[in-house]
């Protein structure tokens, strides 16, 4: 089957998106508000705890084919990254509360056209587990933001509950080789961060195509992980401690692949809670980000990834624009939540332009 051609029209707008768009930032930021109070000091609304924060490269191959040789991956080469790996809530909770997990990437040295009001050379790339978005548009994420953000004033151990309903709940599913999207977002298993894969879950332009992406761990140390689980009793923090004392001992490597689009019909661009069949197209890779030995959570570090930077869509060239009613929210939902974030704890958000700007 051939690939299908990116085209303005090929995303469909609904009417009132922006009224929409709207009330997602307003429960978002009573969201924020709410855990600000409790926290004394304002979070990230998503993503909000991180596990580690680390820098490497991400190499891109000269061989590409034509196909996937789009945008920053139009030509070989290395670029340096900045990487956050976090747990899902939009507040700090304890480990126990396994949810769906994130993983952003900062590429420097990304040229091109840009998308408007961004205007420094990188790329991000706003990934977490789970191959789709369960609210599948802009009115499902408003509709379950509210859910969300109503239940930002709720107990730990009753959000501790939730999780584990989820998280039995997919378990029995998947012995009838079946599983929940939505039961995964609230109750993600026990396991490893970096043996995870994290997906893009929503379609972007791939310069002349469209594709969604991931990052798929790629290396023996990370496979190593695979029967590694958390004792959710022992450590309130032991996903990080776990990720951590991995990046002191080994390497971490990711494949990022794209599954480029190939049929309209089952694979929508507007509704992130389908998944694309890999039938009609299989993710393959276009770059390795190798994640080096460091200290991924020394203070400066952290301080400078948690309390200044930020990873949004929007940080994208033209050639990589978010696609998608859930995409449109979020060009303008982040920078409004990151805006407020900044704001409330009198931190300047930091731009960098290169690798060396983050701390070592």
């Amino acid at each position: 089957m051939p690939y299908l051609r990116y085209a303005p029209e090929i995303e469909q707008p609904e009417p009132d998106e922006q009224a929409t768009i709207d009330g997602i930032i307003e429960g978002m930021t009573t969201q924020v508000e709410t855990v600000e109070a409790r926290e004394h000091h304002a979070v990230r609304a998503s993503h909000a705890k991180s596990t580690a924060c680390a820098i490497g490269t991400l190499e891109v191959p000269d061989d590409l084919p034509a196909e996937l040789a789009q945008g920053m991956f139009a030509k070989g080469g290395t670029f340096p990254v900045g990487v956050r790996f976090a747990q899902g809530p939009g507040e700090t909770l304890g480990d126990r509360v396994s949810t769906h997990r994130g993983l952003s990437i900062k590429v420097f040295g990304a040229a091109g056209e840009r998308l408007p009001g961004h205007d420094t050379p990188v790329q991000d790339f706003v990934l977490a587990t789970g191959t789709t978005f369960p609210s599948g548009t802009a009115k499902g994420f408003l509709r379950d933001g509210t859910v969300i953000s109503g239940s930002a004033g709720m107990p730990e151990l009753a959000k501790s509950a939730v999780s584990s309903v989820a998280r039995n709940l997919n378990r029995v599913l998947q012995t009838v080789g079946t599983s929940s999207a939505k039961a995964e977002f609230f109750g993600h298993p026990y396991d490893h961060p970096l043996i995870n894969a994290y997906f893009s879950q929503t379609p972007l332009r791939w310069g002349e195509h469209v594709a969604k992406i991931g990052a798929f761990p790629a290396s023996a140390p990370q496979d190593a992980l695979r029967d590694w689980r958390l004792n959710p009793h022992q450590d309130e923090d032991g996903f990080r401690i776990a990720t951590v004392a991995f990046f002191r001992a080994h390497d971490a490597v990711f494949e990022l692949r794209a599954q480029l689009w190939a049929n309209a019909e089952t694979q929508p661009i507007e509704d992130a809670s389908v998944e694309w069949p890999e039938d009609d197209s299989q993710y393959r890779t276009v770059a390795t980000i190798t994640l080096p030995r460091q200290d991924a959570y020394s203070d400066a570090r952290v301080r400078y990834f948690d309390e200044e930077l930020t990873f949004r869509p929007s940080h994208s060239l033209a050639a990589h624009r978010p696609l998608g009613s859930v995409m449109r929210a979020r060009l303008q939902v982040y920078k409004a939540l990151s805006d407020l974030r900044h704001r409330d704890n009198g931190v300047p958000e930091a731009s960098p332009t290169r690798i060396e700007e983050i701390p070592a």
